[in-house]
C-alpha cells in the first residue's frame, strides 16, 4: 500500500504586499487573496516569522528539544535568506500546516490566477515526503551521542 503524503501550498508575495500581509492581513489591498483564503478557511503565515517563532521557542524551552534550531537560526540571520523568506507564506488550511491533496488541489487552483498579478509573484506546492524536502547541512545536524 502506498503511503499518502500531506501537502502544503505556499505563495510568494510582492514585497509591499508581503509587508501588509504580515502586519495587516485584512488590508483592502489584499482583498483578492483574502477572499480566496476565506473560501478555503485558510490563513497565511510568513515563513520568516514561522522560523523566528521556532527559534524563540527553542531558546525559551531548550535548544536540545528543537533539532532544527541551529539551521533555522542561521537561516533567519542570513540577510539573503531573510529577504527570500520574508516574502514567502505558508497557507494554513483550517488551522493545519499540512493537509490532504484534495485541499491543496483546490487551494492551488484558486490561487493560480493571482500569480503574476500585483499580489502574488509565485506559487508552490510541497509534500511531507522526506525525499522531496531539504535536509539540514551536515554542520547543522544533531551530534550523535
Amino acid at each position: 500500500m502506498a503511503e499518502i503524503w500531506k501537502h502544503q501550498v505556499r505563495v510568494t508575495l510582492e514585497p509591499d504586499v508581503a509587508e501588509k500581509a504580515r502586519t495587516d492581513p485584512e488590508d483592502r489591498a489584499l482583498e483578492p487573496l483574502v477572499g480566496i483564503l476565506a473560501k478555503h478557511k485558510a490563513a497565511l503565515k510568513c515563513q520568516y516569522d514561522a522560523f523566528a517563532d521556532y527559534v524563540a521557542a527553542a531558546e525559551e524551552h531548550g535548544e536540545d528539544k528543537y533539532p532544527l534550531y541551529r539551521w533555522t537560526k542561521a537561516t533567519i540571520e542570513d540577510p539573503a535568506k531573510q529577504a527570500k523568506y520574508i516574502k514567502s507564506f505558508t497557507v494554513y488550511a483550517e488551522g493545519q500546516e499540512v493537509y490532504s491533496a484534495q485541499i491543496a488541489d483546490a487551494l492551488q487552483a484558486d490561487l493560480e490566477p493571482l500569480v503574476g498579478g500585483p499580489l502574488v509573484s509565485g506559487l508552490s506546492r510541497h509534500d511531507t515526503n522526506p525525499a522531496n524536502n531539504p535536509q539540514p547541512p551536515k554542520r547543522f545536524r544533531p551530534q550523535s551521542a
